[in-house]
């Protein structure tokens, strides 16, 4: 847990996906308050907070990242363009905590 001027936020991290290896920590789940991040490795693939809903980038990495994505949201039509992804974090991210993250 850490504190911001505020209040303090709590920070808890899973896996997310059903894979019968216990090989998968590449397919993390990061909730810091109410910003949920979902990394497949160390990026940043999707995310989620009460404002937003779930925020899921198209994939342009790999088909490993692809069946990350898939195990987010198999719908496809929630995807957004890697640019607009990116945009609309970093604006959640300034909004809700005043951090740039450029």
């Amino acid at each position: 847990m850490f504190t911001t001027a505020q209040t303090p936020v709590e920070i808890k991290i899973r896996n997310y996906g059903n894979y019968s290896s216990d090989n998968y920590g590449s397919c993390r789940e990061v909730q810091i308050g109410r910003l949920v991040l979902f990394f497949s490795y160390e990026t940043v693939v999707a995310f989620s907070t009460p404002k937003t809903g779930l925020i899921i980038c198209k994939n342009v990495w790999s088909k490993t990242t692809g069946r990350h994505l898939n195990c987010i949201s198999s719908d496809k039509s929630r995807r957004r363009e890697y640019d607009e992804f990116q945009q609309l974090l970093q604006q959640y991210v300034i909004d809700e905590y005043g951090l740039d993250v450029t």
